[in-house]
């Protein structure tokens, strides 16, 4: 029997793929969206984001849709596999529509992997093109994989930091249905669905005087639906995802933290009640980075 898919695959026209370094401990994960592509929009907190394509995102912006998400380790290096990405689209006749060529649209975002493993290793063109070429609608592989191989969690206090990983989660409920991806790299715990800490030293940064490096934190999120959306709708949407992650994350949002929420529509089934989306949207965000921790350090779900 084919197990329930429960992560954002399950959301029909969205494709996921890896590419995983165990080695160098880093990575990268790509979304596909539909070959029509997706409206999108995002919400950036934080005062180091690392991006490509984020300003195309926003709410007043004249292009719509994208075709593809890059999540990816190796900081601002790592912005490089978006190029691999591009290529595999173009391939295959994906991209916005102009006169002479039809052009993918591809933003990105980054966490600071480097001092995990090899801070050398980063992933690049051939990279992104590998993860594209792999993307499939088989559930997410989870844990320590594609972006989420080399991070971590819990860094307040300077050591003792744990396995953030990947994860990923699908809500549905009276006929309205999300999906996200998480990549978690916050200097903050997570929180498990009791508020008590589930990854991190759980005793608050108050307990040292240690000051996190400038660029180390950042947790990245993809939410993908089908329900009927405006760009400007979906912005509110990347910030009610980021309001999610204030509340599975503590502390959030700091001065050390870049992170960065991105909502994708296919925009195939009618508009949603907007009040039950933006709770699926913050219960599937808080789910999905709770499972990036339990898969990435091997804990057992809640039953």
């Amino acid at each position: 029997m084919t197990p329930l898919n429960t992560t954002l695959t399950a959301i029909p026209g969205f494709r996921v793929g890896h590419w995983t370094d165990p080695v160098g401990l880093t990575g990268c994960t790509v979304i596909l969206c539909p070959d029509a592509g997706a409206v999108a929009s995002a919400s950036f907190l934080g005062p180091s984001p690392g991006t490509r394509e984020g300003e195309l995102l926003a709410a007043e912006k004249k292009v719509e849709r994208i075709h593809a998400l890059l999540l990816t380790g190796g900081s601002a290096f790592g912005l490089a596999a978006a190029s691999g990405v591009v290529r595999v689209l173009e391939e295959r006749g994906v991209g916005h529509e102009t006169p002479w060529a039809r052009v993918p649209l591809v933003p990105a975002a980054v966490v600071y992997d480097l001092g995990v493993g090899d801070p050398k290793a980063r992933p690049g063109e051939r990279e992104g093109e590998l993860a594209a070429r792999a993307a499939s609608a088989a559930p997410v592989g989870r844990g320590r994989v594609g972006a989420g191989t080399g991070t971590t969690a819990g860094k307040y206090l300077g050591v003792g930091a744990v396995p953030g990983g990947l994860g990923s989660a699908y809500l549905e409920r009276h006929g309205v249905a999300v999906g996200a991806l998480a990549v978690v790299n916050p200097i903050g715990d997570v929180l498990d669905e009791r508020g008590g800490v589930l990854a991190g030293p759980g005793v608050g940064p108050g307990a040292s005087a240690f000051t996190p490096g400038d660029v180390e934190s950042t947790t990245l999120v993809a939410v993908a639906t089908e329900h009927l959306l405006t760009k400007p709708e979906a912005c509110r949407l990347a910030d009610a995802a980021q309001t999610a992650l204030g509340r599975v994350i503590h502390p959030s949002h700091t001065p050390w933290d870049g992170d960065s929420t991105f909502v994708l529509s296919s925009c195939v089934r009618p508009v949603a009640d907007p009040l039950l989306l933006v709770a699926l949207v913050q219960e599937a965000v808080c789910a999905a980075v709770r499972d990036a921790v339990r898969t990435a350090n091997g804990l057992t779900p809640p039953t």
